[in-house]
């Protein structure tokens, strides 16, 4: 029984900034990735960041210079700070996370999204 709850999202004008959150809870055992996905309707989902439990980060091309991923390991959280948004930022962002549970299944989870709205 593992859950993710985003928070943050929500309306910011261009050039403004948002941060993300996101927390894991349940029976887990370890985190090895947890990312951020974004979905525009009628696209496909794609990666924005992801960080490793060791702090490597990836960032999409479209992002980099603009947006920050990084995680507390202890409080199973990670964060997502946007800045320099533009319009082409809005979209429904998820939390994902490659986790081992208690039982040491490992398992992919995703967060229910929260959406961002950049306004010009």
């Amino acid at each position: 029984q593992v859950q993710l709850v985003e928070s943050g999202g929500g309306l910011v004008q261009a050039g403004g900034s948002l941060r993300l959150s996101c927390a894991a809870s349940g029976s887990i055992f370890s985190i090895q990735t947890m990312g951020w996905y974004r979905q525009v309707p009628g696209k496909q989902r794609e990666l924005v960041a992801a960080i490793t439990s060791g702090g490597s980060t990836n960032y999409a091309d479209s992002v980099k210079g603009r947006f920050t991923i990084s995680r507390d390991n202890a409080k199973n959280t990670v964060y997502l700070q946007m800045n320099s948004l533009k319009s082409e930022d809005t979209a429904v962002y998820y939390c994902n996370a490659d986790l081992t549970t208690t039982s040491r299944w490992f398992r992919n989870y995703w967060g229910q999204g929260t959406q961002v709205t950049v306004s010009s």
